[in-house]
């Protein structure tokens, strides 16, 4: 069986992707997924986007991937912004051609839901915060979908759920930006506590989730020079300021 590295929401880290990829080849991993939100990011995304192109691994697009593509000049958010100004016509290509969902080896890929990429699957919004979905909340955002192994991100806070019809959902956290708030359907803030990298490891019907570090602070100051400081504390601590 392949040993399968899971990787999402990398937001152009590119030093926290290249530390997820060599900790996970030291593991053996032969093969990796991408679950999407890749580039967005004051960070290095055409960077990111050139060294993922050359790998060509199974990847979907995220919120991001679509905001950046299309969302109008008046309404397109500060991350997406820098991202769409710095991406070349290739890397534009690459992720306009990255499907939505992807059903691979038994498994079922989606950035949020099956059916929606700027809803969780794994998490359910609760006040400001966060907190893991019960199988009720699981079972209805995935009704219709069989696949033994569901792989989703979007949230950035790793979770492994398993639901009483054996069926396993997995979100492997993110690679590459550890707190953030967000605005929909209405404000909330994630915080994972520390500038760790996530991602998982599927090893035949053993998962497991890892955390890695890396030169967090080189992405910090990279946001601060880009005038980000709220980028610039989330990756520094894992914590918004």
């Amino acid at each position: 069986m392949t040993k399968t590295a899971v990787l999402s929401d990398i937001h152009g880290n590119l030093p926290a992707l290249i530390a997820v990829v060599a900790d996970a080849e030291a593991r053996g991993c032969t093969r990796f997924l991408n679950l999407g939100d890749i580039l967005s990011g004051p960070l290095w995304p055409a960077e990111t986007a050139a060294w993922l192109m050359a790998r060509d691994w199974p990847s979907i697009a995220g919120n991001h991937e679509r905001q950046v593509l299309t969302d109008a000049p008046e309404r397109i958010n500060a991350s997406d912004a820098f991202t769409r100004a710095a991406l070349g016509p290739a890397a534009l290509a690459w992720i306009a051609g990255l499907p939505a969902t992807l059903a691979l080896d038994g498994m079922f890929l989606c950035h949020g839901t099956p059916m929606s990429d700027v809803t969780p699957l794994t998490d359910t919004l609760e006040g400001d915060w966060l907190r893991i979905a019960n199988a009720e909340e699981l079972a209805a955002r995935l009704a219709g979908q069989g696949a033994r192994r569901i792989l989703c991100g979007h949230t950035h806070v790793p979770r492994l759920i398993g639901l009483p019809d054996g069926r396993r959902v997995l979100n492997p956290g993110s690679v590459g930006l550890q707190a953030y708030d967000d605005d929909h359907p209405r404000p909330y803030r994630v915080e994972n506590g520390d500038p760790l990298a996530r991602y998982a490891v599927i090893d035949d019907d053993r998962i497991t989730l890892h955390v890695v570090a890396y030169d967090h602070l080189a992405a910090a100051r990279k946001a601060e020079a880009e005038g980000r400081p709220d980028w610039a504390i989330a990756l520094a601590t894992g914590r918004m300021g």
